[in-house]
């Protein structure tokens, strides 16, 4: 595995595979790897002949108020997780790399829309930080595929609407979400918690899949299961952030014309942020 933190590097190394006629998978991460983002590593070997996994903790998309100076960076660990999956490339650039001028003056993206509310809603130019991180990666590995964990899923259709309203030509893929053995999905901010706070988060996931299963029952009250699930939430000792019912590629309310659904949900345990989500058919 090649460890490069250069721009130049890189792309040497991109011309001399694509000369070579080889195609490429790109796995963007924050680090702090855990199973579900080995996952997304994994597809992307299947799809492409060549890998690379970058490793930034990006800060234009904090907020003000958030976790980006106490965001978990474990670069050694990570290094050998990838290593043993014979990753090809782990790209871990500086700040100073990808925003040479800072971020008062750097040019952005931002995808309206499908960012709007959700986790675009209560942090204000999160997707904004994502999509032009996200962009940038995809003109310095210019890859076939990129591979993104469908746990994050406002940002997984931000992502799709951005590609394809830019006519950029990356194919997304999306991963499905690893979880704990309890149901709880993986994410990098889990190790904040307590065990016993582990055991208070799994309501999450129980009230994602009770209200999944009211609605397959034929319960089109959307609007009553959500306020139902952001109550037993809170009885549950998680302060709900929102529970929303969607429809899956817009991310707009549902209606009842709607069959593709998704529930989106996110809430407080303490000092963390847990978001989650599940897909519905009707």
């Amino acid at each position: 595995m090649q460890s490069i933190t250069e721009i130049k590097s890189l792309r040497s190394q991109i011309k001399a595979w694509r000369q070579a006629g080889l195609s490429v998978a790109l796995v963007p991460t924050m680090g702090n790897l855990h199973q579900g983002h080995f996952s997304l590593v994994e597809k992307a070997k299947t799809m492409a002949d060549k890998v690379v996994v970058s490793i930034f903790v990006n800060p234009m998309q904090f907020g003000a108020n958030e976790d980006l100076d106490s965001y978990p960076r474990t670069l050694n660990e990570d290094k050998q997780g990838l290593a043993d999956l014979s990753t090809d490339i782990v790209f871990t650039p500086s700040v100073d790399t990808i925003y040479p001028n800072g971020l008062g003056e750097q040019s952005f993206v931002d995808v309206p829309g499908v960012s709007m509310g959700y986790c675009g809603g209560t942090r204000p130019g999160h997707f904004k930080g994502v999509a032009t991180v996200v962009t940038k990666l995809f003109n310095l590995v210019q890859p076939d595929y990129a591979c993104f964990g469908e746990k994050d899923f406002q940002q997984l259709q931000v992502i799709k609407t951005m590609v394809r309203d830019l006519s950029i030509p990356v194919e997304i893929v999306g991963v499905p979400t690893m979880r704990e053995v309890s149901g709880l999905a993986m994410s990098s901010r889990n190790g904040y918690l307590s065990a016993e706070q582990k055991a208070t988060a799994t309501a999450l996931f129980k009230t994602l899949n009770s209200c999944a299963e009211q609605i397959k029952a034929g319960n089109t009250d959307y609007k009553a299961l959500e306020q139902s699930a952001q109550l037993s939430l809170e009885q549950a000792g998680l302060k709900p952030d929102y529970f929303e019912i969607a429809q899956r590629d817009t991310l707009k309310a549902a209606t009842l014309d709607d069959t593709q659904l998704v529930i989106l949900a996110a809430a407080f345990l303490g000092n963390v942020r847990l978001i989650d989500n599940l897909q519905v058919e009707i």
